[in-house]
């Protein structure tokens, strides 16, 4: 997951590629809600066990995380679209979300079962945040190789856009959850 983070970022700062930055932050928040997911998990299983109250503030930090995501995404291409940024192909970048194409729908299926088997609603948005990784990463690499082969610079905008659907539709969808329970 550090080698996700620190690669689509120091390659979408190489390349000016928003979408490879949108998908780095991510996966940096991604891989802030799994340490959040783990410690609780932890805390639960101890003697002394999480309370109800510390046990939905972990809920409703999975969950703010899918949140956070949304402005950081579109304020950010909307920024660098307006002062022209043309991002460059990224070979690196590629390599990068093939390697998240087949990392991640393993991930979100064993947090799903997980969290499933354990009931535990604060795993189970965090395989969401998973599967949109997924999302993303398939946008992602579509908005790289048409850029790479076909030299559309506007693909990554494009790939931004639907980056950015996912998230907002992913964090909805565990705001609902959360509210369910």
């Amino acid at each position: 997951m550090l080698i996700e983070v620190f690669g689509s970022i120091g390659f979408g700062l190489i390349a000016g590629s928003f979408a490879l930055l949108a998908f780095g932050g991510d996966s940096l928040i991604e891989l802030v809600s799994g340490i959040a997911v783990l410690t609780g998990l932890r805390k639960e299983s101890s003697p002394g066990s999480v309370s109800g109250e510390q046990h939905k503030r972990f809920e409703k930090f999975t969950s703010g995380l899918l949140f956070a995501l949304i402005p950081v995404i579109g304020l950010g291409a909307v920024y660098s679209y307006i002062n022209g940024l043309k991002p460059e192909a990224s070979p690196l970048g590629i390599a990068l979300a093939v390697g998240a194409v087949i990392v991640m729908p393993y991930l979100y299926v064993q947090k799903k079962r997980i969290g499933r088997e354990t009931r535990s609603l604060p795993l189970s948005i965090d395989a969401i945040e998973s599967v949109t990784c997924l999302f993303m990463a398939l946008a992602l690499l579509g908005g790289l190789l048409a850029e790479y082969f076909l030299g559309l610079w506007w693909a990554d905008y494009l790939a931004t856009g639907v980056i950015l659907a996912f998230v907002a539709r992913e964090a909805v969808e565990s705001n609902h959850e959360l509210h369910e329970e």
